[in-house]
C-alpha cells in the first residue's frame, strides 16, 4: 500500500521559459483509481512521467507512502508503469516477459512461477502464456504489459494512454478488463493518463482534469478534481464543461437582467428571459454571462412559455435507444437536445425548447461557474 501525494509540483523546461506543469498539489489514496484528463499539451503524461521518476520534478514535493521520492530513482519508487505501445520482448513468450523483471531482481524461480501464475488468473491469459508477442491481438498484449508491471506488486500503479493503439470495440472491452483488474487486484493506487474522456468518465474514483495553453500561466495546471458526476452536474468553470460530456454542454451568451431570491434572470440577444436557479454572488445588473445546460436537460414544447427558447432543427443524428436534435436558436451558437431514439423530430422543425431552472449553469465573465441555490 502507498498513497500518494503531490505538492506544489511544477515542470519548466527552457530555463523556466517554458512551463508544461505548474503548482500541481494532490493527493491520491490507497487503492483509489485517479485518472488524469486534458487536451493534447496539457502536461498529463509529463506529470505521471514525474511520478514514475522518468522526469525531474522542477518545483516541490512529491511523496509516496508519506517518503519524499524526488531525487530516487525510478527503481526505487514502488511503481510500476504500462505504455503505450506495450513495449514486449518480441523473442520472449508472453511467461517471460511477465517474468523479466523478477528474474533481473533475484527472485528465487519457484516465487517467480508463483507469482506468473496468480497474474495470469487475474487478466484471464493462462492460456497464453508460452505463445510470443507476435502471435497475440493487441488486447492481448495488452493484458501481458499490465502483468509484467503487475507481477512487481507495485504501491502506485501508472498507466500511460495504454487503450490509444486500439480500435473503438477493443478500447470498450479493455477498460471494463482495466476496471475489473484494479477491483480484484485491489492493492495498489492507480493512476491513469488519457485524453479520452470516456475512459475519465467510467474508470474512475477520481478525475484531475488539467488546463492547457495559457491558461496553466494563469489558473496552475489543475481545472477542477473530483469524482465523475461532480465534474459533470457541478463543473467549476466553462473549461470543465465544455470538456466534460458528450456531446458538450449546451452555452448560451447573455446578460444579466434580475437578481433574486429564487435565482438569477438572464437576457438573450433576441430578448428572451431565463430564470436559472443560482447564487447572484457578485454579478450585477448588465453583467455579460455564459448559460449552461445540457442536452439531456431540456426538452421540446409545443408552443412558448416561461423559460424557453425558439428555435429550428438544423440536424437530426439517430443512434437507435437515443437521437440527438441540433437547433438553431436566434443570435446564438448551434444547441443540442437529446431525445428518446423513436422521437419524431425532423429537420426544418420549428419548436420551442424548454430550460429548465434547476438544470442551469450560469458562468461570468471569468467563466468561472456560479454556485447552485442548493449549494
Amino acid at each position: 500500500m502507498a498513497g500518494l501525494s503531490l505538492r506544489g509540483i511544477s515542470k519548466s523546461f527552457d530555463g523556466g521559459l517554458s512551463t508544461t506543469v505548474k503548482d500541481v498539489s494532490l493527493d491520491i489514496a490507497d487503492n483509489e483509481f485517479c485518472v488524469f484528463v486534458g487536451p493534447s499539451g496539457c502536461g498529463k503524461s509529463t506529470l505521471l512521467r514525474m511520478i514514475a521518476g522518468l522526469e525531474d520534478v522542477t518545483a516541490g514535493d512529491l511523496l509516496i507512502g508519506g517518503r519524499r521520492v524526488n531525487e530516487l530513482a525510478p527503481s526505487e519508487r514502488n511503481v510500476a508503469m504500462v505504455f503505450q505501445n506495450y513495449a514486449l520482448y518480441p523473442h520472449m513468450d508472453v511467461a517471460t516477459n511477465i517474468a523479466f523483471g523478477m528474474r533481473l531482481a533475484g527472485y528465487k524461480k519457484d516465487e517467480i512461477n508463483h507469482r506468473v501464475s496468480n497474474i495470469a488468473q487475474v487478466l484471464q491469459i493462462e492460456h497464453l502464456l508460452e505463445r510470443l508477442p507476435k502471435a497475440l491481438s493487441g488486447g492481448q498484449r495488452q493484458r501481458v504489459a499490465i502483468g509484467r508491471a503487475l507481477v512487481r506488486d507495485p504501491g502506485v500503479f501508472l498507466f500511460d494512454e495504454p487503450l490509444s493503439n486500439l480500435d473503438a470495440a477493443l478500447r470498450t472491452q479493455m477498460r471494463v478488463e482495466i476496471a475489473r483488474m484494479h477491483r480484484e487486484y485491489g492493492k495498489a493506487s492507480s493512476i491513469y493518463v488519457t485524453h479520452d474522456q470516456v475512459e475519465a468518465m467510467t474508470l474512475a474514483d477520481k478525475i484531475v482534469l488539467l488546463h492547457s495553453g495559457e491558461a496553466i500561466a494563469k489558473y496552475g495546471s489543475i481545472a477542477q478534481v473530483g469524482s465523475p458526476m461532480e465534474l459533470y452536474l457541478r463543473p467549476k468553470n466553462l473549461f470543465v464543461a465544455g470538456f466534460i460530456g458528450s456531446p458538450k454542454m449546451n452555452f448560451i451568451q447573455a446578460v444579466v437582467s434580475r437578481l433574486e431570491a429564487d435565482g438569477v434572470w438572464v437576457k438573450t440577444a433576441d430578448g428572451r428571459d431565463l430564470q436559472v436557479a443560482v447564487q447572484a454572488g457578485a454579478l450585477q445588473v448588465g453583467d455579460a454571462v455564459t448559460l449552461g445546460v445540457r442536452s439531456e436537460h431540456l426538452s421540446m414544447v409545443a408552443q412558448a412559455q416561461a423559460n424557453t427558447l425558439p428555435c429550428r432543427v438544423n440536424w437530426v443524428e439517430r443512434l437507435g435507444d437515443m437521437t440527438y436534435a441540433y437547433l438553431d436558436v436566434p443570435e446564438q451558437a448551434q444547441i443540442t437536445l437529446r431525445l428518446p431514439g423513436d422521437s419524431a423530430v425532423a429537420v426544418g422543425d420549428v419548436a420551442h425548447v424548454h430550460v429548465p431552472a434547476q438544470h442551469g449553469h450560469v458562468f461570468d465573465k471569468d467563466g468561472q461557474a456560479l454556485p447552485a441555490l442548493n449549494a
